[in-house]
């Protein structure tokens, strides 16, 4: 009876080990399976560039997710799927872009492609293209993959390595874009970059308008602030069905241990002061992405977050699925 009682007990202990795991998000090796629309938008990540739990953090916003990951801790990225064409798009190459790629085409289930028919890149800050290293020969060593790009940031990709060593190889292609001129998908589809002020430290950066065949979206993930853009972002948001836009910080309480003048974005506070004469469907339009790891709309309890619902706007996150 000890021996059986013995197997039981530590087959009983496993069992709960194996539960703990699971109920802690530790066990997400294979990514959810998204059920699109004919043509979709869908996102892949919310997180600022340094993602969250952020390097060196010792706040309380990061220490349990350093002991306990959340999988949803995915870096800014946002997916572009075509039915019609079978082919999907990737806007930004994150260092989150295993898992992220692989969502995106297992989405397509009549592809039995592990790569994405082409990446749209907006700038060269460390959370949007650092991805494309892993399409080399030390990982998945793709072949011609187009990537989008505008002309300086195809120049710091060119002439830097390792980014280099992408282009020659074959890993990559790099495709030139110019400002506010539309890249035909499809028949249905086209995307248009719009340059906006931001740190260009290394290329410059850009925003993009997303048309599919009955939607249009504006994917707008870093800006210094609204006051700055040579557009006025509310007109902006009237135009489109949706507004995927900056909300890095909430506040300029958030951060007290740098000097939030040397990274500007627009607050969350700003931009509600800013949206508040649009009428409640122009709000819900209105998207929330890109939040710093101190943020408190990335816990969707926080008062904060309740406010921005109740006012009738939305707070992004990852696999919400939009029509396009």
């Amino acid at each position: 009876m000890n021996k059986y009682f013995s197997c039981f007990f530590i087959f009983f202990i496993l069992s709960c080990a194996e539960k703990k795991s699971s109920d802690n998000g530790l066990d997400q090796q294979s990514p959810p399976e998204l059920n699109p629309y004919q043509t979709s938008i869908v996102i892949l990540g919310t997180v600022q560039d340094a993602g969250s739990p952020q390097i060196g953090c010792k706040k309380e916003c990061c220490i349990e997710l350093f002991k306990n990951p959340d999988h949803t801790r995915k870096v800014i990225s946002l997916g572009l799927i075509d039915r019609q064409t079978n082919k999907t798009y990737l806007f930004e190459a994150t260092p989150d872009i295993a898992t992220q790629m692989k969502m995106l085409t297992k989405s397509e289930r009549k592809s039995d492609r592990e790569l994405v028919d082409g990446i749209f890149l907006t700038h060269a800050h460390i959370g949007h293209y650092t991805g494309l290293q892993f399409l080399g020969k030390e990982a998945m060593n793709s072949k011609n993959t187009p990537v989008y790009v505008m002309p300086r940031m195809k120049e710091f990709l060119t002439n830097n390595g390792p980014w280099s060593q992408l282009i020659t190889k074959s890993n990559v292609i790099l495709n030139e874009l110019e400002n506010e001129k539309p890249v035909q998908l499809s028949e249905a589809i086209e995307v248009t970059p719009i340059m906006v002020p931001h740190r260009d430290e290394y290329s410059e950066t850009v925003g993009y308008k997303i048309k599919g065949p009955h939607k249009s979206a504006l994917f707008i993930p870093d800006i210094d602030k609204w006051e700055k853009w040579n557009k006025n972002i509310i007109d902006e948001i009237k135009q489109v069905d949706y507004a995927f836009l900056d909300a890095t910080f909430y506040n300029e309480k958030e951060i007290n241990n740098r000097d939030i003048s040397q990274i500007p974005h627009p607050f969350i506070i700003e931009s509600l002061e800013k949206f508040k004469a649009l009428n409640r469907q122009e709000k819900s339009k209105v998207v929330f992405i890109h939040f710093n790891h101190t943020n408190p709309l990335l816990n969707p309890t926080s008062k904060e977050s309740e406010a921005v619902i109740q006012q009738g706007f939305k707070i992004g996150k990852i696999e919400d699925v939009f029509e396009l």
